[in-house]
């Protein structure tokens, strides 16, 4: 498999140039491993590289950036591993969020808070879950375990969003 290797340093201050490179590579997908950022090579995110290079350099900035295979399958592996874990981390997350979003339509189903304002809340948060999906799933390369069952739960937030939704309606037309 062929790699990116990230390698950079930049001024400690202003802190917000540390912190602004470390969001873009995570955004990007990659992990730190062994004090070098990795990254699967494909031609997008090489040219995505490119660019952040450009903006460390501009912040008065070293970057080092590699092209290539690693040597021994072992560490490879490893990376494999280190991908895998990070993505099932992201993948969690969501879960945990889907499973916030279940208790939520719960308790305004306990609460009989059949409102269209509930309706849109929920709605907005059912959107944030699936573009936060989309984002992870989108860095995704090793289809990692966990992305199953975020998927699944974010399908039942739907059909459940959805049913809140009608329910919300049926009431509003009792009125």
């Amino acid at each position: 498999m062929k790699w990116i290797f990230v390698s950079y340093t930049v001024p400690s201050n202003p802190s917000r140039a540390r912190v602004f490179i470390w969001r873009e590579l995570r955004k990007l997908g990659a992990i730190n491993y062994q004090t070098v950022w990795v990254l699967p090579y494909s031609k997008d995110i090489s040219d995505k590289i490119q660019n952040l290079k450009k903006v460390i350099e501009n912040y008065g900035g070293q970057t080092l950036l590699v092209e290539g295979k690693v040597l021994n399958k072992e560490e490879e592996e490893k990376i494999l591993n280190a991908f895998i874990e990070a993505r099932n981390k992201e993948y969690k997350e969501v879960i945990e969020k889907c499973e916030d979003f279940f208790k939520e339509i719960s308790f305004e189903i306990e609460r009989q808070n059949f409102i269209f304002a509930e309706v849109e809340e929920n709605e907005e948060e059912l959107e944030k879950l699936k573009t936060w999906f989309k984002k992870v799933e989108k860095r995704d390369f090793v289809n990692a375990p966990l992305k199953k069952e975020a998927m699944d739960k974010l399908k039942k937030c739907t059909k459940l969003f959805e049913e809140f939704s009608k329910r919300v309606y049926k009431e509003a037309q009792k009125e």
